[in-house]
């Protein structure tokens, strides 16, 4: 899919820049990156792999936490070929249909983090504000209508947009921010940029994120409202532990994104090597954070994690201990 050159590029192809002015430590700075990766996909994988083998995690809340590990795999896996081609081989030439390609998949990816987090929010406000309701309406039933709803909402929003790219014009040669493809830098080198940039993106970024987060927003205030009525102070905290990972992950989703949003349209002196920070930030943070916040922050997870690393060192031991004895029985048979 990625077509890379490490000298000049074509009319038909971009090229990717990962941080501008600091292209001698690329190498050096490869190293976390590259860490930050195994972590994001190590920790999404398990998470995915615990909550499917374990019966006991068969619930919405982890439905969703599930859906949302998959979902930051996919992000991951869908930029690390540029960003590592980028660090490790000056690999900076992309061709514009994968350009495309990338940039739709990370913003249908990103859509969908908002989409699922929203529908976090709706599980912690049936659990903490209509407890005895939670389990009537929230059932696995009502868990699938609403990934479907998620997903049929991403597709009718995002397929005109792709559509629209696919047949539009750009620039070809130019240098982009980032060392992946990310809409409000592409756009800018379209012929219609007027049209594309200013309207349709906006609208998406506004719509879809926007009313993402004012939903977030409106659940925790009647969340609170629920919280403060409840006259223990013990059970106040208990209430709002279980909200804790959430809105950990609502932070660390929401903050790097609106950043650099704000640094691509509003702040255009912005530097380069800033914008190309806030992308990676964006991108690379909520999949590495989330697996940890929620393999520390929930308790069952945490403990079928532990179990998970105790049966494998166990094993690990049974099977040393079987060589060991299969040896000493080898030697003393010979002899």
């Amino acid at each position: 899919m990625l077509v890379f050159n490490n000298t000049t590029s074509s009319s038909s192809n971009f090229l990717l820049t990962a941080f501008p002015g600091l292209e001698l430590v690329h190498v050096w700075i490869s190293v976390p990156v590259c860490c930050l990766y195994t972590i994001a996909l190590l920790g999404n994988s398990m998470i995915l792999f615990i909550i499917v083998t374990e019966r006991s995690l068969h619930k919405p809340m982890y439905y969703f936490l599930s859906m949302l590990s998959a979902i930051d795999l996919c992000l991951t896996v869908t930029t690390l070929p540029t960003v590592l081609g980028v660090l490790w081989f000056h690999a900076r030439e992309i061709s514009i249909k994968a350009c495309l390609i990338q940039m739709f998949l990370v913003h249908t990816f990103s859509f969908l983090e908002s989409s699922v987090l929203v529908a976090m929010a709706f599980d912690r406000f049936m659990a903490i504000c209509n407890p005895l309701q939670y389990a009537v309406i929230l059932t696995d039933m009502m868990s699938l209508v609403i990934v479907l709803t998620v997903c049929i909402r991403q597709v009718i929003f995002s397929f005109p947009c792709m559509v629209a790219l696919i047949n539009e014009s750009f620039h070809g040669g130019q240098e982009l921010s980032h060392p992946f493809c990310y809409y409000s830098d592409v756009i800018k080198f379209s012929y219609s940029k007027a049209l594309l940039g200013n309207y349709w993106g906006m609208f998406l970024q506004l719509y879809l994120n926007g009313t993402d987060l004012l939903f977030i927003l409106f659940s925790y205030i009647l969340i609170l409202r629920t919280v403060l009525s409840i006259v223990a102070p013990k059970k106040q905290q208990k209430a709002l532990s279980t909200c804790v990972c959430h809105i950990c992950a609502v932070t660390v989703f929401y903050v790097p994104m609106i950043s650099l949003s704000l640094a691509h349209r509003l702040f255009s002196s912005t530097p380069r090597v800033i914008c190309s920070t806030l992308a990676n930030i964006y991108l690379l943070l909520p999949p590495v954070l989330n697996p940890i916040i929620y393999s520390l922050k929930t308790k069952v997870i945490h403990q079928a994690m532990t179990q998970l690393f105790q049966f494998k060192s166990l094993r690990g031991t049974k099977v040393r201990g079987l060589r060991e004895w299969w040896n000493q029985r080898g030697i003393s048979s010979s002899t």
